[in-house]
């Protein structure tokens, strides 16, 4: 195992720079998340970590060691692709052994290394079994194996399951976490899901444009998010974010003279179906409802309020109709503000 620094790391591409000067420890251990939108620089970080992107400017230490010109296969890192890229005319043994094929081991060595690695993924009884006779998920699996053989000093992993369906990403998610609770290899995770994000890090790390914008777990970036982009990036559905002025005059006495954006997370803004509001919410809003999405414990309700779209929740038993007019309350320590400008946090309310 070992850390992994980050010192002012740049990436450039002819005149057009990728990644900006960028600064961040990973710990011995840690399982570190890059999460942000497609094209920003998360994917090109992680091959530099690997050494299949050329550095441009800054330093890359791993377990303490400058590694910016070492070839990938001195960096003793191994890592795990999207597309698995497994043999299909080999066995999963074979596959898995594969990453062994240089190491100056014994046959006895190697085969005992292989089978342990089975062992811990599940794929024993699969060992003779070609990838064709085999799930998405179990692949993927054999695709870990293979870099897990090798017993790396750190794992890399490059959005590994957006090729599979709904129920094995969840599946393969919590394979992957429990992976890392038994090995604590270190570990960092490319995704452009905020949910792999939040269910699997010890620590996230916002990206957008070439930037980090903000570290922290993922309890840490939900409850206290940096900007407008992580406050609406981190979390699902997307935070809700409205111009104060557009909230009548309870919005203008939270803005306080100031030009305010206020967040509120939609499992926040809770849809008064029957009765009324709370005495002691700290902000009611009128709207119109558009929509409903009945999910079983919660439905979310889709409404206009002030000219702006929002997601409230009602209880799963219970949901407005469409074309009904509703209110909505949030209690007091669930709005978040913003500066409309620099779209930085404001605090709480």
């Amino acid at each position: 195992m070992a850390s992994i620094a980050l010192q002012k790391l740049v990436k450039r591409y002819d005149k057009v720079e990728a990644v900006h000067g960028i600064d961040l420890e990973i710990a011995d251990g840690e399982f570190v998340v890059f999460v942000g939108p497609s094209g920003c620089g998360k994917s090109t970080t992680l091959r530099m970590i690997a050494g299949l992107e050329e550095i441009s400017g800054g330093t890359l230490r791993i377990g303490g060691d400058v590694v910016n010109e070492r070839a990938p296969k001195a960096r003793n890192i191994a890592m795990v692709f999207q597309n698995y890229a497994i043999y299909p005319h080999l066995t999963v043994r074979q596959n898995i052994g594969f990453g062994l094929y240089t190491a100056r081991l014994s046959k006895e060595e190697k085969n005992a290394r292989i089978d342990e690695t089975a062992r811990i993924l599940g794929l024993t009884d699969y060992l003779d079994r070609r990838p064709a006779a085999l799930s998405g998920g179990q692949r993927q699996r054999v695709a870990i194996g293979r870099a897990m053989v090798r017993n790396p000093s750190a794992f890399l992993f490059d959005e590994p399951l957006s090729n599979l369906d709904a129920q094995l990403r969840a599946q393969m998610r919590i394979e992957i976490k429990k992976l890392h609770q038994e090995l604590k290899t270190t570990t960092v995770y490319v995704t452009h899901d905020q949910i792999e994000a939040m269910t699997m890090a010890d620590r996230i790390v916002v990206m957008k444009d070439g930037n980090i914008l903000q570290t922290g777990t993922p309890v840490e970036l939900y409850e206290h998010p940096a900007d407008v982009f992580t406050a609406r990036f981190i979390g699902s559905p997307s935070m809700n974010m409205l111009k104060a002025g557009n909230l009548g005059a309870p919005g203008q006495a939270i803005a306080a003279g100031r030009d305010v954006l206020v967040g509120i997370r939609p499992h926040d803004l809770v849809a008064v179906v029957d009765g009324e509001a709370p005495l002691d919410a700290i902000l009611t809003l009128e709207g119109k409802v558009e929509a409903v999405e009945p999910l079983g414990p919660e439905t979310m309700v889709h409404l206009v309020v002030g000219g702006e779209s929002v997601i409230a929740t009602s209880p799963g038993t219970v949901s407005p109709k469409v074309g009904a007019a509703v209110t909505c309350a949030v209690m007091p320590g669930k709005l978040y503000l913003f500066d409309a400008k620099t779209e930085k946090s404001l605090g709480r309310r």
